[in-house]
């Protein structure tokens, strides 16, 4: 089984390059940045991206870091609101409590970016993340696993939605299991691919729905003595996964503009302080990323 027939993880648009929105930084001199989680590579990623681009226009950005907790979150943001923040940029820690800061903010004036993951009863200003629904894993023959991340966030319901259109236009491919994580960690990668594995032992496609779960997935699939080849892509390009997929430790990723995604909300930040609209989504390609290509990535990410 070829991996170009077997194993598709990807951004459909992959030519289409990136570039910020053209604005002037005069009337924000202070943007709020509240991060999910700064453990995970992708998040601190953006985190740099925003730092260092704000930073270059003048403009003082005060991060605060939930560490996936929500209610934790929820009071930084209202801190946040005290400190004289002329834009507020948001990673929402969890499904559960996201709308929350959103009106926090906008009760207090203030322009809201949502950056990932958005709330659909309570949306920001305006919304920036990669393209997931064009994500997928599909073509060849045979039995799949999908393993998920938190269940609810956007990222997880358009990587979902992405991996099952393109399995119902592949009708070799048979998903036998599924299962959600919590955190999208790499420990719990392994402890999910390892109980699927036992249970499904001829599968030969598995589809982590992040680069983290899919480190540990290939941690399983190598202690598990399956005889048969198994097609592992993930999705994110994070900085720690990529060298590890330039050296064959698994078949593919979607590298993410996690440094555009940041420059991108800065400028949307701005505008929207300006008085300008701006569309209500705002989605960014991605890049397949194979060991045959990797390596680019990894000398420079975009």
């Amino acid at each position: 089984m070829k991996l170009k027939t077997a194993l598709v993880v990807a951004a459909a648009l992959a030519g289409t390059i990136f570039s910020p929105l053209a604005a002037s930084a005069k009337d924000v001199k202070k943007i709020g940045l509240a991060v999910s989680n700064l453990q995970a590579d992708y998040f601190n990623q953006i985190k740099i991206g925003v730092e260092a681009y704000a930073k270059q226009k003048g403009i003082q950005v005060i991060t605060v870091d939930a560490k996936n907790d929500s209610a934790t979150q929820i009071s930084q943001v209202q801190d946040l609101l005290t400190q004289g923040i002329d834009a507020f940029i948001y990673i929402p820690a969890g499904a559960a409590a996201a709308a929350v800061p959103t009106r926090l903010a906008k009760e207090a004036g203030i322009p809201v970016v949502n950056v990932d993951r958005n709330a659909n009863e309570a949306p920001g200003d305006t919304f920036i993340a990669t393209d997931n629904a064009t994500s997928a894993l599909a073509g060849g023959k045979g039995n799949m696993l999908m393993i998920h991340g938190q269940k609810g966030t956007t990222p997880e319901v358009e990587r979902t939605k992405g991996c099952n259109k393109a399995i119902s236009e592949n009708p070799g491919v048979k998903l036998v299991a599924e299962q959600w994580s919590e955190q999208w960690s790499q420990a719990e990668g392994l402890n999910i691919t390892q109980n699927l594995l036992q249970a499904h032992p001829d599968v030969t496609l598995i589809f982590a729905q992040a680069d983290g779960l899919a480190l540990g997935a290939a941690q399983a699939i190598k202690v598990s003595g399956a005889s048969q080849r198994i097609y592992l892509g993930g999705f994110d390009g994070d900085t720690t996964a990529l060298p590890i997929l330039a050296q064959k430790g698994f078949d593919a990723t979607a590298t993410q503009q996690v440094r555009g995604i940041g420059r991108l909300a800065v400028d949307s930040a701005i505008k929207l302080a300006a008085g300008e609209k701006l569309p209500p989504e705002q989605l960014l390609p991605g890049f397949l990323t194979t060991p045959e290509n990797a390596a680019k990535f990894v000398a420079e990410h975009p």
